[in-house]
């Protein structure tokens, strides 16, 4: 590739930490390379420092920026490839190829499917540089589908979820490919398909449109939920499937229940105790608000509020648990810091920093909410 000459490189190296819109200004010193796509370089090693680091080596080739937005982050990844071995694995995304390099890992003939074919040839050279061998096909995927005839251990997608407009599409019909249109032809050409989905879709819906879902997963990274997978099993009937969260690079446990008991859990309500439990994000995007009761012997404090309560400590929690105290408004003095959370409460963070002259920070929790009598402020001790 044309970024590969050493001096280039060292160009690349050497202004990691300048500044990126001062360097556009400049004309580049390379004939053969724009400073645009010498920038871009640069992103690419900023961003694969935090988002995927196994990419910081030298002559790797990072694509343009929707590329490195949509492509898994190296944790996630890891994670999904936890478990997972055969012989024949096929990606029909292929994308910056993140998902497929972990994924792809214990199995021994790796097909990578990728309609962009600059993109398919940046993955080609960085697989290479890395050490990795795979098939690599440039092709649209439907039509990949039409012509197929093998079969494969695990068939692994994900779909493109914007439209020629870039607007967000979240419906399995209007997605890139048309989820609905290809599942009898997915499970015809693997018993195991693996499908990311954006966090954002309804659950209750992916499970009425979906035949053969075997479990579905929930990933968040530092309670900020990232992508729900799908895991379709050709010879599951879909009943009461398994939903699994996960809050990754932190302590929480993971936490698990059935879709169908989660209509027959039934959730107990009390005024705050001792201590207040609230559930990370991949647990409330789960939906499983009286499981979570149930299974951790929790008292809710409003049908609307998912925040838990309990007498005694909490160990093993999927999310924080925090001792407390109830206070009167009058107790905030002003200038105090706080890590202010407001939940079924009609005051915003912002607006209660305002009404009491207080800042993030500090140490300590103020919670605003409501339990079934009314409103009511907490404090952490």
């Amino acid at each position: 590739m044309k970024y590969f000459n050493q001096e280039i490189q060292n160009f690349i190296n050497t202004n990691l930490k300048t500044d990126l819109h001062s360097l556009l200004l400049k004309k580049s010193p390379f004939p053969e390379v724009s400073m645009q796509e010498i920038v871009q370089q640069i992103k690419g090693k900023k961003v694969a420092e935090k988002k995927f680091p196994f990419l910081l080596k030298e002559n790797i080739v990072f694509p343009p920026n929707l590329n490195l937005e949509q492509a898994s982050s190296q944790c996630t990844a890891e994670f999904k490839a936890q478990n997972l071995k055969g012989k024949k694995f096929l990606d029909l995304t292929c994308g910056f190829g993140i998902d497929a390099y972990f994924l792809s890992k214990n199995y021994q003939e790796v097909t990578l499917i990728e309609h962009n074919p600059e993109l398919l040839e940046i993955v080609k050279h960085n697989w290479e540089i890395l050490g990795r061998k795979a098939i690599f096909i440039n092709e649209n995927l439907e039509e990949f589908l039409k012509q197929n005839q093998e079969k494969f251990d695990l068939v692994y997608l994900d779909p493109a979820r914007r439209d020629e407009h870039k607007n967000k599409k979240f419906l399995l019909e209007d997605l890139s490919p048309n989820l609905l249109e290809i599942q009898e032809k997915l499970r015809e050409i693997s018993d195991e398909i693996i499908i990311k989905l954006s966090p954002l879709i309804d659950i209750s819906y992916l499970i009425s449109a979906l035949e053969n879902i075997s479990k579905i997963e929930i990933i968040a990274v530092k309670n900020e939920v990232k992508e729900l997978l799908v895991f379709i099993n050709s010879n599951t009937k879909t009943e009461n499937i398994e939903i699994k969260s996960i809050n990754l690079e932190s302590d929480d446990a993971e936490f698990s229940y059935h879709f169908n008991d989660e209509k027959k859990a039934v959730s107990e309500f009390s005024e705050p105790l001792k201590y207040l439990c609230i559930p990370n994000n991949s647990v409330l995007k789960s939906g499983a608000f009286n499981s979570v009761s149930e299974k951790f012997g929790l008292k809710k404090l409003h049908p609307n509020t998912h925040f838990y309560t309990k007498d005694s400590k909490l160990e093993n929690f999927s999310g924080r648990v925090l001792k407390v105290e109830i206070i009167d408004s009058k107790q905030i003095r002003k200038g105090d810091k706080f890590n202010i959370i407001s939940k079924n409460h009609p005051l915003t963070p912002d607006e209660i920093k305002k009404k009491y002259k207080i800042s993030d920070g500090g140490n300590q929790y103020l919670i605003f909410t409501q339990t079934e009598k009314g409103k009511v402020i907490m404090k952490s001790v």
